[in-house]
């Protein structure tokens, strides 16, 4: 049975770039500036109208579960291993980040806060980079903007833009006001994983000369993951 190109790397590079993303959160999370566009989304949905009825973590997981079955109908291509990983294991990963942060920072001042909401910022776009261009699967929100782009022909950078400011529309509709962590996110997630796409994650997997193709080949197809 043959692998597909470049297994190992891609193997190596999805699950390095989904424990990265579950850290970056970690990191997020106790700077207190705000949770990301799509936690936005959730959390405000949660505590607006099913905070009564199930806990955030049965929520969620139903959440996912809704999600999956639509990415399953329109982005059946993009489901895989980190699709999986992402869904099971970024929680405990965030828990134990979380975890460690604080007992490092018990009591982090505003500039401790700031660093830790700029590491998250760019080590979420990092890591987002690595697992999608690994094109073994990717999160069930991540993969909504990568099909608009694909099928419209739109910038990936503009439609995760949108899709971000979407859910945190939807986060503050439903009572939860964006912190600055969740309006960066939502405006600069989107091109710095383009950044990083051409900087290292493409180059990496591909080799620096087959970039430029890659790129032709991408911006003629709408490919959201190759960043037109």
């Amino acid at each position: 049975m043959k692998l597909p190109d470049h297994f190992r790397k891609r193997v190596g590079m999805t699950t390095i770039g989904v424990t990265l993303c579950a850290i970056a959160v970690g990191f997020f999370k106790c700077s207190s500036f705000g949770v990301d566009p799509f936690q936005s989304f959730a959390q405000g949905v949660w505590g607006r109208f099913f905070e009564s009825f199930a806990s955030y973590g049965v929520y969620y997981m139903v959440l996912s579960g809704l999600m999956l079955a639509l990415d399953l109908l329109i982005a059946r291509s993009y489901m895989g291993i980190a699709t999986l990983v992402n869904m099971f294991l970024t929680g405990y990963i965030v828990d134990f980040s979380v975890w460690a942060i604080h007992s490092l920072f018990p009591a982090p001042g505003l500039l401790a806060r700031i660093v830790f909401l700029a590491v998250g910022v760019l080590v979420m776009c990092f890591a987002s980079s690595l697992y999608m261009t690994s094109n073994l699967g990717v999160s069930v929100y991540d993969a909504i903007p990568i099909v608009i782009a694909e099928k419209r022909r739109w910038p990936f950078r503009f439609v995760r833009i949108g899709c971000d400011l979407v859910c945190v529309a939807i986060g503050a509709l439903s009572g939860l006001l964006p912190g600055v962590g969740t309006l960066i996110t939502a405006l600069f997630m989107g091109p710095l994983i383009e950044v990083f796409n051409h900087s290292f994650s493409l180059p990496f997997l591909y080799g620096k000369g087959n970039v430029h193709k890659l790129d032709k080949g991408s911006a003629s197809k709408g490919n959201g993951t190759q960043g037109k």
